[in-house]
């Protein structure tokens, strides 16, 4: 391995360290020696300073997202979880393959790539779902931390690569914990969007009946915005700021403000407090006056930085999101799963007033109208035709599991259906779970609620051979 720097921040030390892995891991065993091409995986070893020396049991943190990054610490309370989590452990923070410092994904890859045509961009985006993610930690453990089982932690997405690790490497794991992320098995896209969309429309309303002085000011922002058939007609897809209909908004990097988009600033409904930070951007809407609501009044730049801000997502982030559902086989493909289901449903419709608001879902225009992503839509085009991914689960296996697994099901979860949840658990092996509705999707970045999954695995033995 190699040690890249070694410092503290307030009450932990930090080790950065950096490993090799290969970029396809198609004929190649995790822990083993590789040929062809390679990456890096970045990761963090994080203690408390007065367990630097001391030989503790290793937890791995498997980040949500997907195209998720493993935390930045200022200290041990800036992520609930870890102060708890260095009483017992070493913590490994990786930053999942693509991410952070682990050969980033982005944009620039993209374009990069673009000399070899859409279908190399897509095989490469291909090479960064949880098949890999999990081989990568796997060669790891195997190859950097002496090849002793460790504890996962899995945050939303983490929950799902939770399960890919059980499916796939059983024998790495001494117990597991999940946190608002038990994926459907069989997995399916468009199962997940029925059941979500309907909990983004009950989050809207209850939005609404917190700020009620919001629905009109949503409205009058929106009824001022294109919509994005409107910038199609008019020519204005790619970039081309100047066919876009008279008057419309841009964001400061450029990109055209449309309701669709605005509608994504729900996308984080599901956490606290998103409904006060969401009140607190159209505050600040308007320019005249007061800035009280006031037809056609021009917006702000301050509002258009926050809306940038806010509906602006990591670089795999929206590319992944409905991958993250495809296991070997597909019988048909993707095809914009969330697209499809949203538009069954009029509520969402950009005429309705009051505004709602979309939630963790991807769609066709933003590969269109976002600069960011606009790279990665000759490989989208492709990935949601294909039908051919890697195994992420093996449900034989998963019901055979004898690893403990301890789960945190928050009831009213708008991203993961809690009910999908459920049904997943009672199928596989040694699972418990915790259901509760005190927390919202990030209820682990709290301070509660890894103390009770570990307390729970304590007093039922599931830790007995880490101490």
């Amino acid at each position: 391995m190699t040690l890249l720097a070694e410092y503290y921040v307030p009450g932990l030390h930090i080790e950065d360290r950096s490993a090799k892995v290969p970029l396809d891991w198609v004929g190649h065993e995790p822990g083993r020696g590789f040929d062809g091409e390679s990456i890096s995986l970045f990761y963090r070893v994080v203690t408390a300073p007065e367990h630097v020396h001391d030989d503790l049991p290793l937890l791995v943190f498997l980040q949500g997202g997907p195209g998720g990054a493993g935390p930045r610490l200022l200290n041990p309370s800036s992520d609930g979880w870890i102060a708890e989590a260095v009483k017992h452990f070493r913590v490994v923070l990786p930053d999942q393959r693509g991410t952070g410092r682990s050969s980033r994904v982005d944009s620039h890859a993209m374009a990069r790539l673009a000399a070899g045509g859409a279908r190399a961009q897509a095989d490469y985006l291909k090479r960064f779902l949880a098949d890999s993610i999990v081989r990568d930690f796997e060669h790891l453990r195997r190859t950097e931390f002496g090849g002793s089982p460790w504890v996962t932690l899995g945050q939303s997405y983490g929950g799902f690569l939770t399960l890919t690790y059980l499916s796939l490497f059983p024998e790495g794991v001494a117990a597991s914990f999940t946190c608002g992320g038990i994926p459907h098995v069989p997995a399916n896209a468009t199962e997940v969007y029925e059941h979500t969309f309907p909990r983004m429309a009950r989050k809207t309303a209850q939005f609404y009946e917190r700020y009620g002085v919001d629905a009109d000011r949503v409205a009058a922002v929106a009824d001022q915005l294109p919509t994005v058939a409107e910038i199609a007609e008019a020519g204005g897809i790619g970039g081309d700021s100047g066919s876009l209909p008279e008057g419309t908004p841009l964001l400061p990097n450029g990109d055209p403000l449309t309701v669709e988009r605005l509608q994504c600033l729900g996308s984080d409904f599901g956490m606290k407090p998103s409904f006060e930070r969401v009140h607190w951007i159209f505050d600040d809407a308007f320019v005249d006056g007061d800035g009280s609501v006031s037809a056609g009044a021009a917006l702000s730049d301050e509002f258009l930085a926050k809306v940038m801000n806010a509906t602006s997502s990591r670089p795999l982030y929206w590319p992944l999101q409905e991958f993250i559902y495809a296991n070997g086989e597909l019988d048909e493909p993707i095809r914009w799963a969330a697209q499809r289901v949203r538009d069954t449903m009029p509520r969402f419709s950009t005429g309705e007033r009051p505004l709602a608001f979309t939630g963790e879902a991807m769609f066709p225009w933003m590969f269109e109208q976002e600069s960011a992503l606009r790279p990665f839509k000759p490989a989208m085009d492709l990935l949601m035709e294909d039908t051919r991914f890697g195994v992420i689960y093996d449900a034989d296996q998963l019901a055979r599991n004898e690893v403990p697994l301890q789960s945190a099901v928050y009831f009213d979860d708008m991203y993961v259906d809690s009910g999908m949840q459920l049904d997943t658990l009672s199928r596989v092996g040694n699972s418990h779970y915790w259901v509760t509705n005190e927390f919202e999707h990030d209820g682990l970045h709290g301070d509660l609620v890894f103390r009770h999954l570990y307390d729970e695995a304590l007093n039922r033995g599931d830790l007995e051979s880490l101490f």
